[in-house]
């Protein structure tokens, strides 16, 4: 395995291990005051590349791609999947959020009629049954308030799903014209600028004292991971590892969730996680061969 491969597996387990670490996080961080301290921990490190002059450069239409990009793949991403994993499991919720592949392609089927194949079809079927096994098994234990709340945050992950995946089909025509890293800083800084007005009042009434260094030390970490490392990492490699190997890497991603959330957060996987997992591995695997590269997760 060379370098490049393994830059691939490391941004998916840095992807899959922030599914727990966010849900970390959110138990003692309300999750606006969160999810604007990851925009600004991202916008403080990329500020360097929104510089006026290199700016004036992008488009009108181009800036509207952007915004668009913000909006789903940065602010609604960030607001769907953090209150998710505050009612589900890191488990459930890495599983679906490896979807995404799958979700990618059949609302590239939908909104730009790319007909998928045969092997494309087999992987978004596998991806709805993965997911619908995890919330028919969690409903089956009855109409308590805990298993109420987990279904609201799987659905609340599916969203982000969606909103991730409509950020990737935006992101196809931009990177054509645009730097993938001015992107991501032009992204962050809208995602910035949406996120302040729910996000400054509860970070003003917040107390930060509650809240110990460990806990600020992952807070930290999740802005720097989420926005920079995994989206170099990924790109660093999918330059140079063939896309029908470079899907099968997302498989990683519902593995490093799981892992996290039996060491740290002291989760047991249930047969049905292991039955959705099969699912959705299988169906990365399936539609990963001879397809194209995956565009990354940059939110």
């Amino acid at each position: 395995m060379n370098r490049y491969a393994l830059y691939l597996i490391a941004a998916m387990l840095l992807v899959g291990s922030n599914v727990g670490v966010g849900k970390s996080i959110v138990a003692f961080v309300p999750v606006a005051a969160f999810a604007l301290l990851r925009f600004v921990i991202a916008v403080g490190v990329l500020w360097p590349l929104l510089r006026p002059s290199k700016m004036k450069r992008v488009t009108r239409g181009e800036w509207v791609n952007l915004f668009l990009q913000a909006l789903f793949g940065t602010f609604m991403f960030t607001l769907l999947m953090l209150n998710g994993v505050q009612r589900t499991s890191a488990v459930a919720a890495g599983v679906i959020t490896s979807t995404i592949p799958a979700v990618v392609a059949l609302f590239s089927w939908l909104f730009l009629k790319e007909r998928p194949n045969g092997r494309a079809l087999a992987s978004i079927a596998l991806a709805i049954i993965g997911v619908t096994v995890i919330n028919v098994a969690q409903n089956a234990h009855g109409e308590s308030a805990a298993s109420a709340s987990s279904f609201t945050g799987n659905l609340m992950v599916l969203g982000a799903v969606c909103c991730e995946s409509f950020y990737v089909i935006l992101s196809r025509r931009l990177t054509q014209t645009l730097p993938a890293i001015d992107i991501c800083a032009y992204t962050h800084f809208f995602g910035l600028l949406l996120m302040l007005p729910l996000g400054l009042p509860a970070l003003v009434a917040f107390d930060y004292a509650s809240v110990g260094i460990g806990t600020w030390s992952l807070v930290l970490w999740y802005g720097l991971s989420a926005s920079i490392f995994s989206f170099w990492l990924w790109m660093k490699g999918i330059r140079h590892v063939d896309g029908s190997l470079a899907g099968v890497f997302s498989a990683v991603l519902p593995i490093a969730a799981a892992l996290y959330g039996m060491i740290f957060l002291g989760e047991r996987p249930t047969a049905a996680h292991g039955i959705a997992l099969a699912c959705v591995v299988a169906g990365i695997a399936l539609a990963s061969v001879r397809a194209r590269p995956v565009p990354p997760m940059a939110s």
